[in-house]
């Protein structure tokens, strides 16, 4: 009899089936997006690598201290904190404004990317001529002079420091230019200090004289006042004094009690006149002392208010050349002041020879006595 068998085993078929669909998705398509994606973080590291590091601060003071001004000007004189009105007006009034500065010896060697001098450093940032560093530092700081002034004061302070900076303060660069061995008398300039230079003051002074009174003249012929007479350009001078004069009158300052940029820019051309050393001849000088008084009132009220420590500074400017000079000394670069140094030296020797011969000479006459 014939026995049907019935077959249990499972249908490999349909368990491949099963194991198809229980077994996850094929992962092909995974690795290559884990692929791609390393690919992109590789390429954005790259990236970050390439990328160049934040540019440094483009200035002189690298390590500036945040909101400080380093000004930059030219070397004080034993008279005139400087030579420049316009290094002496943004000084002025950084003082008279109350703003934190450093004054940088830069040993004569920077000048702003103008070409001028002076120039300011403000939290990495280069900042040249008077006019914008005064306008700049005065919205920053919140610090403007000619707050109080009307619009008619106003108009008038541009007036005048039009006149001052472009009209008088060339009558002064003329006369410099023609008379340059009077600059160095009468400001007591010390060149070797001024350009940090060792050469001697004989050489420095007569290529002083030549660049400074050619370059001077030059300039003075293309502005126009150098084709004049000497007369007719002392007349021009007088004229501009006359009307600052009447201008201030009698008050302390042009416009009342307290000093504004008027002040500052008048007190800086007008102090290049008044602290000329009364042994050199000046026309323009001698006219303010003797006609325009309360100008030489004006040029001392600001210096009394804003350079409480002017003879201290005219005196340390000019001790410390001294002062380098004498350190050089005893590290040994001037050789004429080597020899005090070494006799000491000399005369320490032959102390102590003395002091190690006089035990030799005890112990002599000791072994002669002995022997008596």
């Amino acid at each position: 009899m014939a026995t049907e068998v019935v077959n249990n085993a499972p249908d490999n078929t349909t368990k491949e089936k099963e194991m198809k669909e229980d077994a996850p998705a094929d992962n092909t398509q995974t690795k290559e997006e884990n692929a791609t994606e390393e690919k992109v973080d590789e390429k954005v590291a790259e990236e970050k690598k390439a990328e160049p590091a934040a540019p440094k601060p483009n200035v002189h003071k690298a390590n500036f201290q945040q909101d400080m001004v380093y000004l930059y000007q030219f070397a004080r004189t034993p008279l005139l904190l400087s030579t420049s009105p316009y290094c002496l007006k943004v000084e002025t009034w950084l003082r008279l404004a109350g703003i934190k500065y450093e004054n940088v010896d830069h040993k004569a060697k920077f000048r702003s990317k103008k070409g001028q001098l002076p120039f300011i450093e403000l939290n990495g940032e280069e900042i040249a001529d008077s006019t914008f560093i005064i306008k700049q530092l005065s919205e920053k700081y919140n610090k403007d002079l000619d707050a109080a002034l009307t619009p008619e004061q106003r108009v008038v302070t541009h007036a005048m420091v039009s006149m001052i900076e472009n009209h008088l303060s060339w009558v002064m660069l003329w006369w410099r230019a023609k008379y340059p061995d009077s600059v160095i008398k009468g400001y007591q300039v010390n060149l070797q200090n001024a350009l940090n230079t060792r050469l001697p003051n004989a050489i420095l002074n007569f290529c002083y004289k030549l660049s400074s009174g050619r370059k001077g003249m030059k300039k003075a012929k293309a502005h126009g006042i150098g084709v004049h007479s000497q007369e007719e350009i002392i007349e021009f001078g007088k004229n501009d004094l006359r009307v600052l004069s009447d201008l201030l009158s009698d008050k302390p300052f042009f416009f009342g009690d307290e000093p504004t940029l008027l002040d500052v820019v008048a007190f800086a051309n007008l102090a290049q006149l008044h602290f000329i050393d009364k042994e050199v001849p000046h026309l323009l000088r001698d006219a303010m002392n003797e006609s325009f008084p309360n100008l030489v009132g004006l040029v001392s009220r600001i210096k009394e208010r804003a350079y409480p420590d002017w003879d201290e500074i005219c005196v340390s400017e000019v001790a410390a050349p001294a002062k380098k000079e004498a350190k050089e000394t005893k590290e040994g670069t001037d050789k004429p002041e080597k020899q005090p140094l070494e006799e000491p030296e000399k005369e320490k020797d032959e102390k102590e020879e003395l002091a190690e011969k006089e035990p030799e000479d005890k112990e002599n006459e000791k072994e002669k006595e002995k022997e008596k």
